[in-house]
């Protein structure tokens, strides 16, 4: 009497999505590190500045491959930029796709608001 051995089952695996979104990420390069700040100390990482009239915030601030000197990589928050940090292949930040761009340093004004006048002298009271 033949007997019969049930056919083997492979175990099922379950992949938490927390892992998932972890192994996702893991397959997207690295962004290169960025200076602090700009070697004549004019603009810092993070900082909010002006570009062509459009309000950005300071995400890279470098050497790039596809120019020579420092390039200050920049989130355009005020409008259109071209890409999204990636330049020809290179992670140097990361943004949302069309609202980045490089400019350098001497091309960026700050976008705090300086008064252009100092408050009158108040005189003390008697």
């Amino acid at each position: 009497v033949p007997t019969s051995r049930p056919a083997a089952v492979a175990p099922s695996v379950v992949v938490p999505s927390a892992v998932a979104a972890t192994a996702a990420e893991d397959e997207r390069p690295a962004t290169l590190p960025s200076r602090e700040k700009t070697a004549d100390g004019s603009v810092s990482l993070g900082q909010q500045v002006m570009w062509n009239g459009k309000k950005s915030i300071v995400r890279y601030i470098g050497n790039v491959k596809f120019a020579a000197g420092e390039w200050v990589g920049l989130e355009v928050t005020d409008g259109k930029g071209v890409h999204d940090g990636n330049v020809l292949g290179v992670p140097y930040f990361e943004c949302p796709a069309g609202k980045g761009v490089f400019a350098q340093s001497a091309q960026l004004s700050s976008s705090a608001v300086v008064p252009t006048s100092r408050p009158a002298a108040v005189a003390p009271s008697v």
